[in-house]
């Protein structure tokens, strides 16, 4: 057993309190977004009565204020994953900007190659096809039965490689991909990195300088913070020959209709009034998470898939599409035979079990790879309970017997 005290934390939340259908709530939707404590929920009220002001403006006390808090949260953020400094901290929306941020703003020219992977998110796929127009090469790197890398591709990497891009871990297969290997053969070519850690940095301790990735990319919604901010990380040095993403206030030194000079990283990716709410939030939900520990995190998360791996594998009319590599997370991928994915997530819903359904963003994997026109997902996190687990299986059953 791991070091949680999971009914004490799960005190914390205030939805998990909730009935659906009747039923005590059990929420498996954590890879889509996570639930909030109130120490987010409140420092978010505490923030609006007492330090809402624009930062980085004005001089005046709340201005003042603000401006500390959004520094704050950058410090707090680089802190957690091990950044040199919060100015390689960049605020974005969510994931999805930050490496749209990547694709449009890195000097791509006609021939420059791109390589991503079967296994990933959409928004890590479509930033990268819509650079095929202008001639740049995108590379599909595959899986193989194991839903694993087929990491031969790295060994000989073209020439022409300017980026390599791949997630953490998986949202479909919770397949956790050997990262720092990638990044070692991909500097041994001269190449940059990008790291989707969307399902990685709220479940394991990710530290930038151990990976030595170029970017990092994640959103605060799936880690216990607030909707509508993500983070990327650039590596120091990197973003001094980046093109800005958007221009307008706050990202630029000088404008004068014949000159304008912009101002240097991170701001030149930061223009307009930023999610300050939303940065204070995440730094409440990383405090949180610190006081608790990655380590333990993990180590509570594998208990649970593990446990729910086995009993899932005991239930004769459900295909687990997870768990087959060596390594993986807190995902588990499945179908009830007979039924489809959205008829699977409303019947649990029935039973207050909240699932996802569909594609998960992740079509071309799960329809070549899997072989399906998508799936259920159940996602576990650090509230999650064996309890739960075995309400989960129970429903399960009850399908399984409603079809025999």
């Amino acid at each position: 057993m791991n070091g949680l005290d999971v009914g004490k934390l799960r005190e914390d939340f205030p939805i998990l309190k909730k009935k659906i259908n009747g039923k005590e709530l059990i929420y498996f939707d954590n890879a889509a977004t996570t639930q909030k404590p109130t120490q987010v929920i409140d420092g978010i009220k505490y923030f609006y009565e007492n330090l809402n002001a624009n930062p980085l403006r004005s001089i005046h006390t709340l201005a003042e204020k603000s401006t500390k808090a959004y520094i704050d949260a950058k410090e707090k953020i680089a802190k957690f994953i091990n950044a040199d400094s919060p100015d390689e901290i960049i605020f974005t929306k969510n994931t999805t900007e930050s490496i749209n941020l990547v694709s449009f703003s890195l000097r791509f020219k006609p021939g420059d190659r791109v390589a991503t992977t079967m296994m990933e998110h959409h928004s890590n796929i479509l930033p990268w096809l819509r650079l095929k127009p202008y001639g740049i090469n995108v590379d599909l790197v595959d899986t193989d039965e194991n839903l694993e890398l087929d990491y031969s591709y790295y060994e000989r990497l073209p020439d022409d490689i300017k980026l390599v891009t791949l997630t953490h871990e998986s949202n479909v297969s919770g397949t956790i991909n050997d990262v720092e290997k990638v990044v070692k053969l991909t500097h041994e070519k001269g190449a940059l990195v990008l790291i989707d850690g969307a399902q990685s940095v709220p479940h394991m301790k990710v530290d930038v300088k151990k990976i030595d990735c170029d970017f990092l990319a994640f959103s605060g919604h799936k880690m216990l913070g607030p909707m509508g901010i993500g983070v990327l990380y650039i590596k120091g040095g990197i973003a001094e020959k980046m093109n800005p993403f958007l221009t307008g206030g706050e990202m630029i030194k000088s404008v004068r209709l014949d000159n304008v000079i912009y101002a240097d990283p991170p701001a030149l990716f930061e223009a307009g009034t930023q999610n300050v709410e939303g940065a204070y939030g995440l730094g409440l939900a990383v405090d949180y998470l610190s006081k608790i520990g990655m380590d333990n995190i993990e180590a509570h998360e594998k208990e649970l898939t593990e446990y729910a791996l086995k009993k899932m594998s005991s239930l004769d009319n459900v295909e687990v599409y997870s768990g087959k590599s060596r390594n993986f997370g807190a995902i588990i991928s499945f179908e009830v035979k007979g039924l489809h994915p959205h008829d699977v997530a409303y019947l649990l819903d029935r039973e207050g079990i909240a699932v996802r359904s569909g594609f998960h963003c992740a079509q071309p994997f799960i329809e070549q790879k899997l072989k399906q026109h998508g799936t259920a997902r159940a996602s576990f996190y650090l509230y999650n309970t064996h309890e739960e687990i075995d309400r989960f299986i129970e429903a399960l059953k009850t399908m399984n017997k409603k079809r025999s």
